[in-house]
Order: structure tokens, then sequence, then C-alpha cells
């Protein structure tokens, strides 16, 4: 699993985007430009029309992405652009129930495999709801993605470890994605409990937005973080220069990646 290497240190960064925001030409210049940086992992999201997990930068991403007139074939094709861009960097989905229903559970762990993606987040979809996707996922040797939260259970809390193949995703508070000030502390005893469970890599998410905050992020146990709104916030502030975001873009994960001691 490309996984197991890009996971072995500490200080991980994973970037997160929107693939076909703003269109998919752009949106693979952006990728290229992420790969080139070499973060850890990527991690992609397939827009869809509502949302309820992201706050309001990721959901204009999805907006533009389906203006822009992206699909689920499209996508899958670009990602095999990807693959062949890059042959050793892990990539990750995060995608809505409703379009892996709609594209069908099988079909869509099928095109996972068949287009290079190593793990899928679904985000809407809690843990006794999971089977069906969990199934395919093992079938078609996709990790699942499974995301652990302050609020969550302990009993979920060792299901989620048990589950988990690749990495855990510890959301840093609860509510929707989001850059913010200064981290919750709750992170740190979800980890904890994790640990007592298995040594599977936990990435704290949600409202990483400055180099502080994956200092606080390591200084809790996780591996590394993701981060997403911060990303996806300058690629939205310059859509009519694409040159300048792609060097903002560069800025942006050099500064991140001091901030994990490891560039």
């Amino acid at each position: 699993m490309r996984y197991k290497k890009a996971l072995e240190k500490p200080g991980v960064f994973v970037p997160f985007v929107m693939l076909g925001d703003p269109c998919y030409e752009v949106s693979f210049s952006v990728v290229k430009t992420l790969i080139d940086l070499e973060v850890d992992a990527l991690e992609l999201g397939f827009a869809f029309s509502d949302p309820i997990a992201d706050g309001a930068a990721i959901q204009a991403s999805h907006v533009r992405a389906l203006r822009a007139g992206v699909s689920m074939r499209a996508n899958f094709a670009w990602l095999a652009k990807i693959r062949a861009y890059n042959a050793h960097i892990p990539i990750g989905l995060l995608v809505y129930a409703n379009l892996v229903h709609r594209f069908g559970i099988e079909d869509f762990y099928r095109a996972c495999l068949e287009n290079g993606v190593d793990s899928v987040l679904v985000a809407d979809v809690p843990l006794f709801e999971s089977a069906p996707f969990l199934q395919s996922a093992q079938k078609h040797r996709i990790a699942p993605i499974f995301i652990a939260a302050p609020h969550t259970s302990p009993t979920h809390l060792e299901q989620i470890a048990r589950l988990s193949h690749a990495y855990i995703y510890v959301l840093a508070r609860a509510g929707v994605t989001g850059t913010q000030e200064c981290l919750q502390r709750g992170a740190k005893e979800v980890i904890a409990q994790l640990r007592t469970h298995g040594n599977t890599p936990c990435l704290l998410g949600f409202g990483i937005s400055k180099p502080e905050h994956a200092q606080v992020a390591l200084q809790m146990g996780a591996q590394g973080v993701i981060v997403g709104s911060a990303l996806v916030q300058i690629l939205q502030a310059h859509l009519d220069d694409v040159e300048t975001m792609l060097a903002r873009l560069r800025i942006f994960v050099q500064h991140m990646r001091a901030g994990l001691c490891y560039n």
C-alpha cells in the first residue's frame, strides 16, 4: 500500500482540493504542483450539490466544479492522468454517499482500483450504515477511511481503529470544514483513545490553516495534518490568474511544512 511508506514518519502533510475546481485543466495544474512540492499524499474531492460536512470555502469549491461540468466518469479519467503523472503518491478521495450510490457502489470502488485510488472517505455515512461501502472497498483493495470526532463514543472509536487500514481522519473540532484561529484540544483525547486500540496513524483535519496549527497537531499526538479550506481559499482568491494561484500555493505549502518540521 502506498500509504505505508508515506505515513511512516511524523509530520505528514496532506492537502485537500476539489477535482475540477475551477475546471479540470487548472485543477490538474494544482495537483501537479502539489505533487512536485512532494506532499505526502493527496485528498481529492468529488463535487456534490449538497456537501453538508463542508463550510463556505469548500462549498464554493463544489459549486465551481459543478458549474464547470464535472462528472463521475470524467473525474475518474482525470484521476488516471494524475496517477500517470506520479505512480507513488497515495491518492485518497473524499466523497458523499449519494454520488457513490448513483454510480453504483461496486462500479465506484472498481473504478477507484482501476484509476489508482488508494483510499475513500464517504463523508456522510455513519459506521452503522457503512457495511456495503466497507465490503466493496475491501474487495477492490481500497482503504476505507473513517472520521473520529471529539463527540465519538468510546465504542465507536474502537470500531474505527479496527476498521481503518491507512489512516484515521481525526477532527480538530466538531462542525463543518473551515479555517480557525486556534485549535481545540479535544482531539488529543480522541487520538489517545484510538492509540489504545491500534497503531493506525491519525491525521488531524478541520480548521488547520497555519504552521502553528500543524505544530499543535503533532503535540496532540497526530501523525500529521490534512489541510483543505485554507488551500481552497488560495484558489478562490486567484481564479483569474493561475500563475499567481500556483505561486501562492507553493508558498503556503512550504510554510505549512515548516510547521511540521520536516521540510
